[in-house]
């Protein structure tokens, strides 16, 4: 196979995932977006966020980006909640679970100690007659015709729809939260936006007698000096 043909594989695995994306854009009910939407905007705690496998390193994704965004949200491994877990989940929370076939043992096994607990149910799945899409207060659907998998069988596509799918509610959720350039910047010191808008020179001066000080007329290299040295010139 030669560079060309390799190029022309990778373009076509590219356009096979971005072709699914836009169908999933029209195939959604508005209904039941607006439902989902609501119950993540008016939830008093924090979304609980779970999945397996592929599904749960996108749930994990999900919910770092909604985290970051201004919606308190964290990821949960079903195992983990089978065996202690759960007891993070609060009756103020909501649930969303992301699962392909809607029939994941782990999740299926949670479904009752969920109902239980009360907690709104939102499941994003690929099939909508799935025990999960039946029993969940609010689906998304995110089914795919076909994996990018040559054969068909590895998550990917209906993984990069997901992920998709878990992007665009965070986006909406700030906007229905009116999430601020400023509100983000707090959420990130560490970035480069976070710096640029929440530090401030009283943030990185020091008092004391170590600070560097010069003359008015001291040329810059004296006050490159100075600034190296922590200490008094001029």
């Amino acid at each position: 196979m030669t560079d060309k043909n390799y190029l022309a594989e990778v373009q076509a695995f590219l356009r096979l995932e971005s072709i699914a994306i836009a169908q999933t854009a029209t195939r959604l009910e508005r209904d039941e977006i607006e439902r989902v939407v609501k119950l993540l905007a008016a939830c008093k705690g924090k979304i609980v966020i779970l999945g397996v496998g592929k599904s749960g390193i996108i749930a994990e994704k999900i919910a770092a980006t909604m985290t970051s965004t201004g919606t308190g949200a964290l990821y949960l491994h079903p195992s983990d909640a089978l065996h202690g877990g759960i007891g993070i989940i609060k009756a103020d929370d909501v649930v969303m679970i992301l699962s392909n076939s809607g029939e994941t043992d782990e999740i299926i096994e949670m479904l009752p100690y969920l109902k239980r607990r009360q907690v709104p149910i939102i499941a994003l799945v690929g099939n909508l007659n799935s025990t999960l899409a039946r029993r969940a207060d609010a689906v998304i659907d995110g089914s795919v015709d076909q994996e990018a998998c040559p054969l068909n069988l590895a998550p990917t596509t209906s993984t990069t729809v997901a992920l998709a799918l878990g992007d665009a509610l965070a986006m909406t959720l700030m906007q229905v939260k009116g999430l601020t350039s400023d509100d983000f910047a707090v959420n990130h010191p560490a970035g480069q936006l976070g710096k640029r808008l929440t530090l401030t020179v009283a943030d990185l001066m020091h008092s004391g007698a170590d600070n560097p000080t010069i003359e008015l007329d001291a040329m810059w290299v004296d006050a490159v000096k100075g600034i190296g040295a922590g200490g008094k010139c001029g």
